[in-house]
């Protein structure tokens, strides 16, 4: 997305007249970057709201920090990691494309920073994915920041009021990273996020790889299973490629289910999320352990699909977890 400075190699028998045309281009390179600069400080101030709270941003955010992983991978999507003073809490790997300018960003603590440490990085501009991260025991309340003279972002999905949580679609997805895209002054990213997604869910669309079968969403838990249910990330990417999920009539986006409800079902398809307290290998050694589910014809067959936590939850690589489960599923025998 960023220019690159042309560099113009010069004979040793250049003529003076060459010279002199070249010293009097020489400044023309340094024009850019602050004529870009005066562009992006010109879109300030701004303010963005979500969860009932609204932060005013005076100035382009220089020293932001990432809080969850959902919060850190917009950022590094939309390209920003040059305006990120530190980042914290994964939950599992960051995707390799963004890997790199990850690397590049300090991490302050493992999980969440406390008020002391984040204050330590001097943030101008702190962003969430879940409302925990605004807690007395973790980065403090908005409004206290906000008394620091520093502004804040939560998630919408993350909102700890059910009534001001947006509802799970790919929509607010990108309406969300719209608005961090304008509260770091790059507007114009966010688009090119929208467009690429939306190709995804077009090609996914037609190629249906889901179609037909019945799909267990398998999260974590081993006296109930946590399941995907009928209202966040897993529906949508089992939308998404066409298949059926067995326990989408379940409020919520999580539910826990009986164990007897997944064996009534049957699905022909188990996803596995994968994440550091519940990863996959771990789900299919309790599956296969069991004397019942292991009677499962997905099981027996072993249908398995597995996906990173962080591409099942709302937010930027949720179009990538639709694209990889329409993959796993059509390398599957099925027949």
């Amino acid at each position: 997305m960023r220019s690159r400075p042309l560099h113009t190699v010069l004979s040793a028998a250049a003529s003076a007249a060459a010279l002199v045309v070249l010293a009097g281009c020489a400044g023309a390179p340094e024009a850019e970057p602050e004529e870009k600069a005066t562009d992006e400080s010109s879109a300030f101030p701004v303010e963005v709201t979500s969860c009932g709270f609204t932060t005013t941003i005076d100035a382009r955010p220089e020293r932001a920090v990432t809080m969850n992983q959902g919060a850190t991978e917009i950022a590094l999507a939309l390209g920003v990691e040059d305006q990120l003073a530190g980042t914290a809490y994964l939950d599992d790997a960051v995707a390799p494309e963004w890997q790199e300018a990850y690397d590049g960003v300090k991490v302050i603590a493992k999980e969440y920073p406390d008020s002391e440490t984040l204050l330590a990085a001097t943030p101008d501009l702190v962003l969430a994915s879940y409302g925990s991260a605004f807690g007395d025991d973790a980065a403090g309340s908005q409004d206290a920041l906000a008394e620091n003279g520093i502004a804040s972002f939560l998630s919408p999905f993350g909102c700890e009021d059910d009534k001001e949580r947006a509802p799970v679609e790919f929509e607010s997805v990108w309406e969300e990273i719209d608005n961090v895209a304008t509260a770091f002054g790059v507007p114009e990213r966010a688009e090119e996020v929208r467009a690429d997604q939306q190709a995804v869910l077009d090609e996914l669309a037609a190629a249906k790889a889901g179609d037909g079968l019945d799909v267990f969403w398998y999260d974590s838990g081993d006296k109930t299973a946590f399941a995907g249910a009928g209202q966040g990330g897993p529906q949508l990417i089992l939308d998404a490629v066409g298949a059926t999920n067995v326990f989408a009539d379940l409020d919520g986006g999580w539910a826990d289910v009986a164990w007897e409800k997944v064996v009534e079902a049957d699905p022909d398809v188990i996803v596995l999320a994968d994440a550091g307290w519940s990863s996959a290998d771990d789900k299919i050694a309790l599956l296969e352990k069991d004397k019942v589910l292991s009677q499962l014809q997905a099981v027996k067959e072993e249908r398995y699909v597995v996906v990173p936590f962080s591409e099942s939850t709302p937010g930027v690589r949720l179009a990538h977890g639709a694209q990889h489960v329409a993959e796993q599923i059509e390398e599957l025998d099925l027949g």
